[in-house]
C-alpha cells in the first residue's frame, strides 16, 4: 500500500513541482500580458489624443469657414435690407408730404422758415416805428 500512496499524483514531487512551475509560469505570463496591456493602452490614448487634436484642427477650420460665410451672407442682406428700409423711409416722407400739401398742412421746415420771416418782418416794423418815432 505503501507503494500505492507513493504512486498517487499528489503525492508525486516532480508532479508538484511542474504544477508549481506552470502556476509560476501563468502568473509570469499573467503579469506581462498586464505590462503589455498598459503599455498599448498608454500608447493607444496617445494615438487617440493626437488623433483628436487633428480633428479639432479640421472641424475648427471648417466651422470657422462657415461662420465666415455666414458673417458675409449676414451682412449681405443687412446692406440689403438697410437699402431697402432707406428707400421705403424715403418713399414714405415723399408720400405723407404729398398728402399733407394736399390738405393745406405745411412740413416742419416750411413753418419754421415762416416763423423766420415773420420775426425779421417784425423787426423790420419795430425799426421803422422807432425810425418814425425819432422823426416826430
Amino acid at each position: 500500500m505503501s507503494d500505492e500512496k507513493q504512486k498517487q499524483p499528489e503525492n508525486d514531487p516532480q508532479l508538484a513541482g511542474k504544477i508549481k512551475d506552470s502556476a509560476r509560469q501563468i502568473w509570469l505570463a499573467g503579469l506581462g500580458a498586464y505590462t503589455k496591456a498598459e503599455e498599448d493602452a498608454g500608447r493607444f490614448f496617445e494615438r487617440l489624443v493626437h488623433e483628436g487634436e487633428q480633428l479639432e484642427s479640421k472641424t475648427r477650420d471648417v466651422v470657422e469657414k462657415h461662420v465666415k460665410q455666414v458673417e458675409d451672407r449676414v451682412e449681405d442682406v443687412r446692406e440689403r435690407a438697410t437699402g431697402t428700409w432707406d428707400k421705403l423711409e424715403n418713399l414714405f416722407d415723399q408720400r405723407v408730404s404729398g398728402a399733407l400739401r394736399r390738405l393745406g398742412i405745411h412740413r416742419r421746415e416750411e413753418i419754421e422758415e415762416l416763423e423766420r420771416r415773420i420775426a425779421a418782418l417784425e423787426a423790420e416794423i419795430r425799426h421803422l416805428q422807432d425810425t418814425d418815432s425819432e422823426e416826430e
